[in-house]
């Protein structure tokens, strides 16, 4: 079908496209797919929602861009298309892990209103993190305090076989980790409060990303 829609596209630190010519991508520039539309395979791909975006992120860089031509959907939100235009692109590193940190300490806070336990260490992680993008903690204590989320998500799982208690430290864990804690961001939203507030993470993370395109 030959549609227009506007998406959203991450792209790794060096900007470049992932597949194809590879080449560096700029604001304003529209990139062209040469053959059969595939979906994960040929084409260029964009999802409609931020938060659908973020488990195909190779890395932190937003592209807020319109998907143009023949163009195929599939039921995860993802959209691949004949040509994309790039309308703007900004480094969202901070304000993605700024996003996993809110779902991880979400996921904490309702697991306690249930009366469950917290571990300790998924707090600290969180703790850690949140020094860490305030310049108040180095790598090594950040690398140090997500080794030890890790052990909570893992006991957590082995007690409560990956149930709510298990998922909220598990999402601590993803959101201690120093990089591509974004990748597993709507993963711990889900955990976090389940399918129904997936809606409203994404909005607050788009909310987020929208305010970086007023300064690119």
């Amino acid at each position: 079908m030959t549609d227009s829609m506007l998406g959203w596209h991450f792209l790794a630190e060096d900007q470049r496209l992932l597949y194809g010519s590879k080449e560096i991508v700029e604001a304003g520039q529209t990139y062209t797919a040469i053959g059969p539309l595939v979906m994960c395979q040929n084409g260029m791909h964009a999802c409609k929602r931020p938060i659908d975006a973020l488990p195909y992120a190779p890395g932190p860089i937003v592209c807020r861009v319109r998907l143009r031509g023949e163009m195929i959907h599939d039921n995860t939100n993802k959209s691949v298309a004949r040509s994309r235009q790039v309308l703007w692109m900004a480094d969202a590193t901070t304000i993605l892990h700024e996003f996993a940190l809110s779902v991880a300490a979400d996921a904490l806070c309702l697991q306690e209103a249930r009366g469950e336990f917290t571990d300790p260490r998924s707090w600290a992680a969180l703790e850690v993190k949140a020094r860490w993008l305030r310049g108040e903690a180095t790598t090594r204590e950040l690398d140090a305090a997500g080794d030890a989320a890790w052990a909570a998500a893992e006991t957590a799982a082995k007690a409560a076989a990956r149930d709510a208690a298990g998922d909220a430290a598990w999402a601590a864990a993803w959101a201690a980790a120093e990089t591509a804690a974004w990748a597993a961001a709507k993963a711990a939203a889900r955990d976090a409060a389940g399918d129904a507030a997936i809606d409203i993470y994404n909005d607050q993370l788009e909310i987020m990303l929208e305010s970086l395109g007023g300064a690119s």
